[in-house]
C-alpha cells in the first residue's frame, strides 16, 4: 500500500469519525488563540466550515444523505488543500494537495449532477 492509498483511507476513516466527536465539542468555542500560525488560523476556520456543512438534514435516503454530507466534506479537504499549497513547504504534500483538489472538484461536481438528477 503506498502512502497515497493510506493516506486518503486515513481521511475517509476521519471523514466518518470526526462528525460524532463534533456533536460531544462544541467547535464554535474554539476561536484560536493569539499566538496560533496563520495556517492554524486557516485550518480551524476550514474544519470549522466543514463541519456546519456536513451537519444537514437528514432524509432517510443513504444516497442522498451520503451526497450531501459528503459534499461538504470534499470542499473542506479543497479548503485544507489550499492552505497547504498557501503555507506548506514540502514539495510532495504540496503536490498531493493539487492532486486532492483536482480530485475533489471532479467528484463535487459528479455528486451535484447526482443531486439535481435524484433529490427529491
Amino acid at each position: 500500500m503506498n502512502a497515497k492509498t493510506l493516506f486518503l483511507g486515513a481521511a475517509i476513516a476521519l471523514a466518518f469519525t470526526l462528525p460524532a466527536l463534533a456533536q460531544e465539542a462544541d467547535h464554535s468555542a474554539h476561536q484560536g488563540t493569539a499566538g496560533e500560525s496563520p495556517s492554524t488560523t486557516a485550518f480551524i476556520a476550514a474544519n470549522a466550515k466543514m463541519h456546519e456543512g456536513m451537519a444537514i438534514d437528514f432524509t432517510g435516503n443513504a444516497d442522498e444523505d451520503f451526497v450531501r454530507g459528503m459534499i461538504a466534506h470534499h470542499q473542506g479537504a479543497i479548503d485544507m488543500a489550499r492552505i497547504e499549497l498557501q503555507y506548506g513547504r514540502d514539495e510532495s504534500l504540496r503536490k498531493l494537495a493539487e492532486e486532492i483538489i483536482a480530485a475533489q472538484e471532479g467528484e463535487i461536481r459528479t455528486m451535484e449532477d447526482w443531486l439535481a438528477k435524484n433529490a427529491k
